[in-house]
C-alpha cells in the first residue's frame, strides 16, 4: 500500500514540475559583451556634455550630427539601433536605475577579470583580485555546457582580450578560445579559408595600439568564420574597444565602438536567422563586465574606488523570452547571468556550480 501511495504522489508532482519548467525552444545561445560600456549610454544614448575636445572628440559637429537627438529614446536608438529596435522590442533589458531596475556586480572590485568571472561562473570570488593571467579556480558556464551531451566541442569563445584563456581555464578543459592577437588556427584536417588568411595577415600588419587587446573588427571576422565553419551551439563574443577608448578619453571613438558593435550584432543575427540551425532556435544575451564613473572627470575609469562603476546592464532575447522590453522595479546581479546562459537552452548550471546565483527572471510573462 505504501508503494502505491508513493507512486500516486509522484504522479501528482511530476505534471506540476513539467508545467513549471516547459521545454525550451532555444537550442543555441549567443553571448556578447561590450567591455566597460556604461548603462548611461545604453539607456540614454550619447551625452552632449561629453562631446567636446576635453573628452577627446575630434569632430564635435560631426559627432553631434551622428548621435545627438532631442530625447533619450531617440539618442539611444541612434547609437544602438539593433539593441533598441530589435532586442528591446522582442526581449528584455535590465539595468536602468531610473526605473528601479539596477543591475549590479557584487565582486566589489569593478574591473574586468573579477567581472567576467562573476558573469560566467555565477559567483564573486575574492581570490580573483587582479587581471593577471592566472587560471580561474571556478568552472564557467561555458565549461559546464561543453561537457553536456550535444554540446561537446560546440562551445567556443572569440575574444579581443588575451586574458580570456585564463578566465575560462581553457588549457585545462580544452574549451576553444581565441583571444587577443592570437591568429586563427585551422582544426584537424582543415585548411584556413581566404577570410581567415586575410584576418591573420591583418593581425600581423596592423599596429598593436593595445598589446593585450585586438581590434573589434578582427573579432567580427573571426565570428563569421566560426559560424560558417563550425556552427557552434554556444558562442561567446567579447568585444573590447569600448573600454579601451574609454580609458583613452576618446568619447567619440567610445561611441563609435558601441555603434559598430551594434551593427555587428544586427548583421550576425540576420545571418543566424537565415540559417536553419539558428533560425527561431537561438537566444541572445548582451551585457558588460563593469560600469564606469558618471562624471566628466571619472567616466574614463572604473575600479574599487570609482562610485557607480558597479552598475551594469543585461539584455536578453530569444524564443522563450517574453517581450517585456525595458524592465522596471526588478533588481538583478551580474552573478545571475551564468545560470541564465544555461537556462535559456534548457540546462542547469547549478549541477556544476551549486553556489551560482539563480537565473535572471527572463521567463516570467509579466
Amino acid at each position: 500500500m505504501s508503494r502505491l501511495l508513493t507512486l500516486f504522489a509522484l504522479l501528482l508532482v511530476l505534471p506540476a514540475a513539467t508545467a513549471a519548467e516547459p521545454p525550451r525552444t532555444a537550442e543555441n545561445v549567443l553571448v556578447v559583451t561590450l567591455d566597460g560600456f556604461r548603462w548611461q549610454e545604453l539607456f540614454g544614448g550619447a551625452d552632449e556634455a561629453f562631446m567636446d575636445s576635453k573628452q577627446g572628440v575630434k569632430d564635435e559637429a560631426g559627432l553631434k550630427k551622428k548621435y545627438l537627438r532631442a530625447t533619450a529614446a531617440e539618442r539611444r536608438e541612434a547609437l544602438l539601433p539593433f539593441v533598441w529596435g530589435t532586442v528591446a522590442k522582442n526581449g528584455q533589458v535590465f539595468g536602468n536605475p531610473a526605473k528601479q531596475a539596477a543591475a549590479e556586480s557584487t565582486n566589489g572590485l569593478k574591473f574586468s577579470y573579477p567581472g567576467y568571472s562573476e558573469l560566467f561562473c555565477g559567483v564573486a570570488d575574492p581570490r580573483i583580485d587582479s587581471n593577471a593571467k592566472k587560471d580561474n579556480p571556478n568552472p564557467s558556464v561555458l565549461e559546464h555546457l561543453n561537457g553536456r551531451p550535444g554540446f561537446k566541442d560546440r562551445v567556443e569563445a572569440i575574444c579581443t582580450w588575451d586574458v580570456f584563456p585564463s578566465i575560462f581555464r581553457s588549457a585545462k578543459n580544452g574549451l576553444r578560445v581565441q583571444a587577443g592577437w592570437e591568429p586563427i588556427k585551422a582544426g584537424k584536417g582543415e585548411k584556413l579559408t581566404d577570410r581567415e588568411r586575410t584576418l591573420n595577415d591583418a593581425m600581423d600588419r596592423l599596429p598593436r595600439y593595445w598589446p593585450d587587446n585586438a581590434y573589434d573588427v578582427l573579432t567580427f571576422g573571426a565570428v563569421k568564420s566560426a559560424l560558417e565553419r563550425r556552427k557552434p551551439r554556444v558562442l561567446y563574443v567579447a568585444l573590447g574597444e569600448t573600454d579601451e577608448w574609454g580609458h583613452g578619453r576618446r568619447y567619440d571613438l567610445y561611441l563609435d565602438a558601441a555603434h559598430q558593435a551594434d551593427r555587428f550584432l544586427a548583421e550576425t543575427w540576420a545571418w543566424m536567422q537565415a540559417d536553419p540551425q539558428y533560425k527561431g532556435k537561438t537566444a541572445l544575451i548582451l551585457t558588460t563586465d563593469h560600469g564606469r564613473g558618471g562624471t566628466r572627470l571619472d567616466w574614463t575609469d572604473h575600479g574599487k574606488k570609482v562610485d557607480g562603476a558597479e552598475f551594469i546592464w543585461v539584455a536578453v532575447m530569444g524564443p522563450d523570452t517574453p517581450a517585456l522590453g525595458e524592465r522596471e522595479k526588478v533588481r538583478v546581479t551580474q552573478s545571475q547571468v551564468a545560470a541564465t546562459v544555461a537556462a535559456l537552452i534548457g540546462e542547469d548550471f547549478t549541477t556544476t556550480a551549486p553556489k551560482a546565483a539563480p537565473p535572471l527572471p527572463v521567463f516570467e510573462k509579466k
